[in-house]
């Protein structure tokens, strides 16, 4: 395969994108909320519930094979974020449970007084979180607001950092108007006044080639099913700030490693789909060799990012000539480089609401309202007006389904 990325090659492994609704072929543009799955990745889970489905820690064979399935994924999983290590990955239900947990354990240590800086950029999984873990410990908490077009300030950062400050919370991409902030900076600054620095990867995992050894944060989480896989968190952590740090979990359960994190009975199928979907995704970059390498990741997510920053660059020219859309954020399709191929847009003479519903009617698949980015809405001003219309795309899109899309919102705003 050439570092030409071409969707074509892709899109017959997706089921869902045969679909129809009312004489259209739908067009998902709903990738923000959850992309679609390839087929590879439907067969593994139904395949681990028909043949194995055992839980993991017995001698019988499908407990055997559930431990060293898990084993697997975790290992692909390191590869995917350039861990140098694979017991620094947790799975769990979601982004938001593990992060709540992970929080309130790292506050057990907080005092009165201590400070976490959360940002108005964030989705609330990342901001509430960090605000309840700090009202138990009567710590507070500072909010670095972000730019108009969602970059985040280093100044601005200084400004709410102390010697008290516990946690900086991130994002990595904005998950309603895409913006990707520069992050190093940043990281800088926290870890200057001792700070932790945890990262939101949920919407930059599908779009960007993600590296916590580049990126030198101590924490990170993302979600499988925003990058074809299925309903699954995900959180890497330093292996030493999770041997240190107490777990909240029952007393039967591993003192060590990322079992002492994982609390319950792990969803075993999503882990064999989000295996499947590590391997798809490494196959776009394998060019014969390896699928689950760290080389092989890193280069199709190299190739998929250049062929949205295509899409992204077509999409912001074309809604420059819609009159009274707004693209909120970066809409420079110069400045393409610096976001997402997710838009937050509004229409001078129709609501978000009133928009999906068109949309919906015609085989588009959208958003409307905050995306639990509620800061960034409310910054925008736009809380009280329906917030949002969100229109994603993801790397099983091609030029064709912009143009429509294109088309679709200048028929709207008309």
């Amino acid at each position: 395969m050439s570092d030409d990325f071409d969707p074509a090659r892709v899109r017959p492994l997706f089921p869902a994108l045969a679909r129809r609704v009312g004489g259209h072929a739908a067009l998902f543009l709903d990738a923000p909320g959850g992309t679609q799955a390839p087929q590879p990745v439907v067969d593994a889970v139904a395949d681990y519930l028909a043949h194995v489905n055992a839980n993991y820690g017995g001698v019988f064979a499908t407990s055997r094979e559930t431990s060293e399935l898990v084993a697997q994924a975790r290992a692909a999983t390191a590869a995917f974020l350039n861990s140098p290590y694979p017991d620094g990955i947790v799975f769990g239900a979601n982004m938001t449970t593990l992060t709540f947990a992970f929080s309130r354990a790292l506050a057990r240590t907080w005092r009165a007084g201590d400070e976490v800086v959360v940002t108005s950029l964030d989705h609330d999984a990342n901001v509430a979180s960090w605000m309840l873990a700090a009202e138990d410990r009567r710590a507070t908490v500072r909010t670095l607001r972000c730019e108009a077009d969602g970059a985040l300030s280093v100044a601005r950062l200084r400004e709410v950092l102390s010697p008290r400050t516990r946690v900086v919370a991130l994002t990595v991409a904005s998950n309603a108007i895409g913006t990707i902030p520069d992050l190093a900076p940043l990281v800088r600054a926290a870890h200057d006044v001792g700070a932790l620095v945890f990262l939101d990867a949920v919407h930059a995992a599908p779009h960007l080639p993600l590296d916590v050894l580049a990126l030198e944060c101590d924490a990170l989480a993302c979600s499988a099913y925003k990058f074809g896989g299925p309903h699954l968190g995900i959180l890497w952590a330093q292996r030493g700030l999770l041997e240190q740090t107490a777990a909240y979990k029952v007393r039967p359960s591993p003192a060590t490693g990322p079992g002492k994190w994982e609390t319950g009975t792990q969803s075993f199928e999503a882990i064999a789909g989000l295996l499947a979907v590590l391997r798809y995704l490494g196959g776009l970059g394998a060019d014969g060799g390896e699928a689950l390498g760290r080389l092989a990741l890193e280069r199709a997510m190299q190739r998929i990012q250049r062929h949205e920053l295509a899409l992204t660059g077509r999409f912001l020219t074309g809604a420059r000539t819609i009159p009274g859309l707004h693209v909120h954020g970066i809409a420079d399709p110069a400045r393409s480089a610096e976001r997402t191929p997710t838009f937050g847009l509004t229409f001078d003479r129709i609501t978000p609401q009133a928009a999906c519903e068109r949309l919906a009617a015609r085989g588009v698949f959208a958003w409307a309202g905050n995306f639990y980015a509620i800061g960034l809405v409310e910054q925008l001003g736009l809380a009280g007006s329906g917030g949002l219309l969100r229109l994603g795309f993801a790397h099983y899109h091609d030029a064709a389904d912009v143009d429509r899309a294109l088309a679709e919102l200048k028929a709207l705003a008309g």
